[in-house]
């Protein structure tokens, strides 16, 4: 492997810049390498705080994005956490480091591969790593403590409302794919409720049964 410059310090520093405080999560993004978790061409920028092309028109969270995502679910690390969207890995890790299992599901089978890889050379025993649609979540291992959809849809699909527990939460960004808030909810009797906007972001679209049609491309 191509050598890397900087490393996972250089991460910290920048998730602390934005405001990340949650001291467990800052210690699993200093012991998760993630020059492992990007493509070989690319990392010479796995420790820049920048979203990385993985191929098929994906791209990975920005790791100070991701960060503020996972925070918001409040992971106390006896949880059961729902991931829609595992790209190469490198949040799934980080998730697996602060819950107590982790289901993420990928509808790309080629980089759903490379995420397990990457996953076990890494040592990450407790994730499930499925191939499908991730718009209707995985119901057969809901409910959920905490979910977290890295893809953008104007509303939260209702498969994956249904699978939150009780009180668990949710954060998704919500909007067309190309400008969204990203935002954590909770589950209440009534539904999903709206706590608050953790940030602005771009996202890619969340595609599937419950989201965009997967030929739909009109896509920022």
């Amino acid at each position: 492997m191509p050598s890397v410059p900087g490393g996972p310090d250089d991460l910290v520093r920048a998730l602390r810049a934005v405001g990340i405080r949650n001291e467990p999560l800052l210690e699993a993004v200093r012991t998760t390498p993630r020059a492992e978790f990007v493509p070989p061409a690319r990392v010479a920028t796995a420790y820049r705080d920048v979203p990385v092309p993985i191929g098929q028109g994906q791209v990975t969270t920005q790791p100070s994005l991701s960060a503020m995502m996972i925070e918001g679910l409040g992971l106390k690390g006896g949880e059961h956490v729902l991931e829609v969207g595992t790209g190469l890995g490198f949040q799934t890790a980080l998730l697996a480091r602060l819950a107590a299992d982790v289901v993420s599901i990928e509808v790309r089978p080629d980089l759903a591969r490379q995420a397990r890889d990457n996953l076990a050379r890494q040592g990450v025993r407790n994730v499930e790593l499925r191939v499908g649609d991730g718009s209707g979540g995985v119901p057969d291992r809901a409910p959920y403590d905490a979910v977290v959809v890295s893809a953008a849809f104007p509303e939260v699909p209702a498969p994956l409302v249904e699978q939150v527990r009780p009180s668990g939460r949710l954060v998704q960004p919500i909007g067309p794919g190309g400008r969204e808030r990203v935002v954590c909810f909770v589950r209440t009797a009534s539904g999903l409720e709206e706590r608050r906007v953790l940030t602005g972001a771009c996202f890619v679209r969340l595609e599937g049964r419950y989201g965009f049609p997967p030929h739909d491309t009109d896509s920022v």
